[in-house]
């Protein structure tokens, strides 16, 4: 089992990222919604959060072997859990996540269909399945800030797990772990109020910059 991947992204095309370990490359199935960000750190080492699994070829008769990248493990949680949903595969779930998987799960818990069936593949009925299936289980999948519904205005994800989230982001970009914390650190404290990674992200680019 291939838990987690570093290396330097190679190529990028199609949604799958080409990313070189020592003398091997692996190709690396990514989501849509990372296919934007990773066109820019196309030369840079990066770090991804793998889910290794068997496709089936030739109508069962073979099966080979496929790496999917996200982020952070709690990017990694989210897709299996929606893979669970009948009808939704790995391949399927790839395309339809063009969006931060922090929005999809808010549409999730808000009953939001208008935007799941705005996702690639996602038709009204897939749309009604996925909230019935998962809108009890989206709330640490919730983007920082954002409460949950009932819940008067409750944060279910730590600030301790959006800076963590933020690292890994700055890491897979190539910065080290140490200096990816310490922009973390210095964009936090000068904008306490920043709700998710990718804001936290762009406030530390800010300081590394200036």
């Amino acid at each position: 089992m291939i838990a987690r991947l570093h290396g330097t992204l190679e190529e990028l095309h199609d949604g799958i990222a080409l990313v070189r370990c020592g003398a091997v490359s692996y190709e690396v199935l990514v989501p849509a919604a990372d296919q934007m960000r990773l066109a820019g750190a196309v030369g840079s080492e990066l770090e991804f959060v793998t889910l290794h699994y068997l496709e089936s070829q030739g109508q069962g008769s073979s099966f080979w072997p496929r790496l999917i990248g996200f982020r952070t493990v709690r990017d990694r949680e989210f897709f299996e859990l929606l893979t669970t949903v009948k009808g939704i595969g790995n391949r399927k779930a790839l395309r339809a996540l063009q969006l931060p998987f922090g929005q999809v799960a808010q549409a999730i818990v808000d009953r939001n269909l208008a935007l799941l069936t705005s996702l690639p593949e996602i038709g009204r009925k897939t749309a009604e399945t996925i909230v019935v299936d998962l809108k009890d289980k989206m709330g640490p999948f919730l983007e920082l800030g954002t409460p949950v519904a009932g819940t008067k205005g409750a944060v279910p994800a730590a600030a301790g797990q959006l800076a963590l989230d933020a690292v890994a982001i700055l890491v897979q970009l190539g910065e080290s772990r140490v200096g990816a914390r310490d922009l973390v650190d210095r964009a936090l404290d000068a904008e306490p109020a920043l709700a998710t990674a990718d804001a936290v992200v762009t406030a530390a680019f800010r300081f590394k910059s200036s």
